[in-house]
Protein backbone atom coordinates (compact mmCIF):
# COMPACT_ATOMS: atom_id res chain seq x y z
CA UNK A 1 0.00 0.00 0.00
CA UNK A 2 1.35 3.57 -1.41
CA UNK A 3 0.40 6.64 0.33
CA UNK A 4 0.12 9.85 -1.97
CA UNK A 5 -1.82 12.61 -2.38
CA UNK A 6 -4.57 13.78 -4.85
CA UNK A 7 -5.34 17.25 -5.17
CA UNK A 8 -7.67 19.50 -7.02
CA UNK A 9 -8.40 23.21 -7.14
CA UNK A 10 -12.10 24.10 -7.58
CA UNK A 11 -13.59 27.90 -7.49
CA UNK A 12 -9.81 28.58 -7.25
CA UNK A 13 -9.22 27.23 -3.78
CA UNK A 14 -7.04 24.16 -3.07
CA UNK A 15 -7.96 21.30 -1.73
CA UNK A 16 -6.12 18.14 -1.10
CA UNK A 17 -6.48 14.33 0.54
CA UNK A 18 -4.58 11.50 1.34
CA UNK A 19 -5.40 8.22 -0.60
CA UNK A 20 -3.58 4.96 -1.66
CA UNK A 21 -2.13 5.05 -5.18
CA UNK A 22 -3.25 2.07 -6.14
CA UNK A 23 -6.90 2.18 -5.26
CA UNK A 24 -7.19 6.10 -6.99
CA UNK A 25 -5.41 5.09 -10.12
CA UNK A 26 -7.76 2.02 -10.23
CA UNK A 27 -10.71 4.58 -9.76
CA UNK A 28 -9.40 7.24 -12.13
CA UNK A 29 -9.31 4.83 -15.03
CA UNK A 30 -12.91 3.55 -14.44
CA UNK A 31 -11.46 0.30 -13.15
CA UNK A 32 -13.04 0.78 -9.70
CA UNK A 33 -16.25 2.30 -8.21
CA UNK A 34 -14.34 2.67 -4.70
CA UNK A 35 -12.44 5.50 -3.26
CA UNK A 36 -11.97 6.87 0.23
CA UNK A 37 -9.62 9.31 1.98
CA UNK A 38 -7.28 7.54 4.05
CA UNK A 39 -8.12 9.72 6.96
CA UNK A 40 -11.18 10.82 6.11
CA UNK A 41 -10.08 14.54 6.07
CA UNK A 42 -9.88 16.80 3.15
CA UNK A 43 -7.19 19.52 3.77
CA UNK A 44 -6.59 22.69 2.21
CA UNK A 45 -2.98 22.56 2.86
CA UNK A 46 -2.10 19.21 3.80
CA UNK A 47 1.87 19.79 4.34
CA UNK A 48 0.64 22.25 6.75
CA UNK A 49 -2.10 19.67 8.32
CA UNK A 50 -4.68 22.62 7.50
CA UNK A 51 -8.12 20.97 7.32
CA UNK A 52 -11.24 22.57 5.40
CA UNK A 53 -14.53 23.56 6.83
CA UNK A 54 -17.90 22.44 6.23
CA UNK A 55 -18.18 25.97 4.67
CA UNK A 56 -15.37 25.80 2.55
CA UNK A 57 -16.48 22.29 1.27
CA UNK A 58 -20.26 23.19 0.31
CA UNK A 59 -18.93 26.26 -1.31
CA UNK A 60 -17.07 24.68 -3.21
CA UNK A 61 -18.32 21.27 -4.08
CA UNK A 62 -21.98 21.43 -3.13
CA UNK A 63 -21.61 19.13 -0.39
CA UNK A 64 -19.98 18.55 2.66
CA UNK A 65 -19.94 14.64 2.32
CA UNK A 66 -16.26 13.59 2.12
CA UNK A 67 -16.97 10.53 0.71
CA UNK A 68 -18.45 12.44 -2.53
CA UNK A 69 -15.90 14.63 -2.53
CA UNK A 70 -12.75 12.09 -2.70
CA UNK A 71 -14.22 10.81 -5.43
CA UNK A 72 -14.64 14.32 -7.41
CA UNK A 73 -11.30 15.27 -6.72
CA UNK A 74 -9.56 11.83 -7.37
CA UNK A 75 -11.88 11.73 -10.77
CA UNK A 76 -11.17 15.22 -11.90
CA UNK A 77 -8.02 16.38 -10.14
CA UNK A 78 -4.28 14.74 -10.05
CA UNK A 79 -3.23 11.86 -8.36
CA UNK A 80 0.48 12.71 -7.24
CA UNK A 81 2.85 10.06 -8.77
CA UNK A 82 6.18 8.46 -6.85
CA UNK A 83 9.39 8.06 -8.24
CA UNK A 84 8.73 4.20 -7.20
CA UNK A 85 5.87 4.13 -9.43
CA UNK A 86 6.66 5.55 -12.75
CA UNK A 87 10.22 3.14 -12.24
CA UNK A 88 8.05 0.17 -12.21
CA UNK A 89 5.48 1.24 -14.85
CA UNK A 90 8.29 2.07 -17.04
CA UNK A 91 10.03 -1.34 -16.52
CA UNK A 92 6.53 -3.49 -17.17
CA UNK A 93 6.31 -1.21 -20.70
CA UNK A 94 10.30 -2.44 -21.19
CA UNK A 95 9.35 -6.03 -20.47
CA UNK A 96 6.69 -5.81 -22.43
CA UNK A 97 8.76 -4.58 -25.89
CA UNK A 98 11.18 -7.22 -25.09
CA UNK A 99 8.81 -9.88 -24.95
CA UNK A 100 7.04 -8.46 -28.08
CA UNK A 101 10.24 -7.79 -30.24
CA UNK A 102 11.87 -11.35 -29.20
CA UNK A 103 8.94 -13.09 -29.75
CA UNK A 104 8.07 -11.43 -33.07
CA UNK A 105 11.22 -10.55 -34.84
CA UNK A 106 14.07 -11.99 -36.12
CA UNK A 107 18.10 -11.36 -37.34
CA UNK A 108 17.82 -11.27 -40.74
CA UNK A 109 21.57 -11.57 -41.36
CA UNK A 110 21.31 -15.16 -40.02
CA UNK A 111 17.72 -15.73 -39.73
CA UNK A 112 17.56 -16.45 -36.02
CA UNK A 113 15.44 -14.31 -33.35
CA UNK A 114 17.24 -12.26 -31.27
CA UNK A 115 17.20 -12.82 -27.52
CA UNK A 116 15.58 -11.12 -25.04
CA UNK A 117 19.44 -10.31 -23.08
CA UNK A 118 20.33 -8.70 -26.52
CA UNK A 119 17.45 -6.73 -27.61
CA UNK A 120 17.09 -5.00 -23.87
CA UNK A 121 20.80 -4.31 -24.57
CA UNK A 122 20.24 -2.62 -27.99
CA UNK A 123 17.10 -0.05 -26.32
CA UNK A 124 19.23 0.91 -23.85
CA UNK A 125 22.30 1.67 -26.66
CA UNK A 126 19.57 3.16 -28.86
CA UNK A 127 18.25 5.52 -25.72
CA UNK A 128 14.54 4.41 -27.16
CA UNK A 129 12.30 6.18 -24.70
CA UNK A 130 9.32 3.96 -24.31
CA UNK A 131 5.98 5.66 -23.58
CA UNK A 132 3.65 4.61 -21.37
CA UNK A 133 0.86 3.65 -23.84
CA UNK A 134 0.04 0.23 -25.87
CA UNK A 135 2.71 -1.55 -27.53
CA UNK A 136 1.02 -2.05 -30.51
CA UNK A 137 1.14 1.89 -31.34
CA UNK A 138 4.91 2.68 -30.59
CA UNK A 139 6.68 -0.44 -32.24
CA UNK A 140 7.25 0.36 -35.42
CA UNK A 141 9.13 4.16 -33.84
CA UNK A 142 11.16 1.51 -31.37
CA UNK A 143 11.65 -0.90 -34.32
CA UNK A 144 13.04 2.33 -36.31
CA UNK A 145 15.65 3.44 -33.47
CA UNK A 146 16.86 -0.24 -32.52
CA UNK A 147 17.85 -1.19 -36.17
CA UNK A 148 20.14 1.14 -36.09
CA UNK A 149 22.17 -0.84 -33.49
CA UNK A 150 21.38 -4.15 -34.49
CA UNK A 151 19.59 -5.95 -37.72
CA UNK A 152 16.44 -6.79 -37.18
CA UNK A 153 13.37 -7.60 -38.87
CA UNK A 154 9.43 -8.33 -38.00
CA UNK A 155 8.10 -11.51 -38.58
CA UNK A 156 4.71 -10.55 -40.45
CA UNK A 157 1.39 -12.33 -41.89
CA UNK A 158 -0.09 -10.37 -44.76
CA UNK A 159 -3.81 -10.64 -44.91
CA UNK A 160 -6.23 -9.28 -47.44
CA UNK A 161 -9.42 -8.24 -46.37
CA UNK A 162 -12.99 -6.99 -47.49
CA UNK A 163 -14.62 -5.34 -45.28
CA UNK A 164 -18.52 -4.18 -45.91
CA UNK A 165 -18.92 -0.52 -46.71
CA UNK A 166 -21.14 -0.06 -43.03
CA UNK A 167 -17.95 -1.29 -41.09
CA UNK A 168 -15.35 0.52 -43.11
CA UNK A 169 -15.16 4.34 -40.20
CA UNK A 170 -15.40 1.69 -37.37
CA UNK A 171 -12.22 -0.21 -38.58
CA UNK A 172 -10.78 2.07 -40.16
CA UNK A 173 -8.50 2.75 -36.97
CA UNK A 174 -7.80 -0.98 -36.24
CA UNK A 175 -6.16 -2.15 -39.69
CA UNK A 176 -4.48 1.43 -40.41
CA UNK A 177 -1.17 1.13 -38.69
CA UNK A 178 -0.90 -1.90 -40.48
CA UNK A 179 -2.07 -1.14 -44.07
CA UNK A 180 0.13 -1.76 -46.95
CA UNK A 181 -2.66 -1.73 -50.18
CA UNK A 182 -6.30 -0.41 -50.01
CA UNK A 183 -8.54 -0.35 -52.51
CA UNK A 184 -12.12 1.23 -52.08
CA UNK A 185 -15.13 -0.35 -54.22
CA UNK A 186 -18.04 1.07 -55.83
CA UNK A 187 -20.09 -0.07 -53.26
CA UNK A 188 -18.13 1.50 -50.78
CA UNK A 189 -16.45 -1.64 -49.10
CA UNK A 190 -12.62 -1.72 -48.90
CA UNK A 191 -10.36 -3.51 -49.90
CA UNK A 192 -7.14 -4.37 -48.22
CA UNK A 193 -3.94 -5.80 -47.51
CA UNK A 194 -2.22 -5.79 -44.16
CA UNK A 195 1.23 -7.15 -42.50
CA UNK A 196 0.43 -7.88 -38.86
CA UNK A 197 3.30 -8.75 -36.69
CA UNK A 198 2.88 -12.40 -36.83
CA UNK A 199 2.83 -12.42 -32.32
CA UNK A 200 0.03 -9.98 -32.81
CA UNK A 201 -2.50 -11.77 -35.13
CA UNK A 202 -4.47 -13.57 -33.23
CA UNK A 203 -5.56 -10.20 -31.13
CA UNK A 204 -5.73 -8.49 -34.31
CA UNK A 205 -7.89 -11.07 -35.85
CA UNK A 206 -10.28 -10.43 -32.33
CA UNK A 207 -10.26 -6.76 -32.84
CA UNK A 208 -11.42 -6.76 -36.62
CA UNK A 209 -14.29 -9.26 -35.80
CA UNK A 210 -15.05 -7.14 -32.73
CA UNK A 211 -15.42 -4.01 -34.90
CA UNK A 212 -17.08 -5.69 -37.79
CA UNK A 213 -19.26 -8.25 -36.11
CA UNK A 214 -17.57 -11.30 -38.03
CA UNK A 215 -19.00 -9.76 -41.30
CA UNK A 216 -15.01 -8.68 -42.59
CA UNK A 217 -14.08 -11.52 -44.52
CA UNK A 218 -10.17 -12.58 -44.75
CA UNK A 219 -7.32 -14.56 -46.50
CA UNK A 220 -3.96 -15.42 -45.61
CA UNK A 221 -1.32 -14.13 -48.10
CA UNK A 222 1.17 -16.47 -48.78
CA UNK A 223 4.63 -15.40 -49.65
Amino acid sequence: MTRTTARIKQKGEPFEIFVDLDDALKFKKGLSEWIESEDGRVYSDIKKGNVASSKDLEDAFGTSDVDEIVKKIVKNGEVLVTQDYRDEERDKKVKQVVDFLSRNTINPQTGNPHTPERITRALEEAHVNIKNTPIDSQIKEIMEQISKVIPIRTEVKKIKITIPAIYTGKVYNTIIQYKEEENWMNDGSLEVVVAVPAGMVMDFYDKLNSATHGAAVTQEIKE
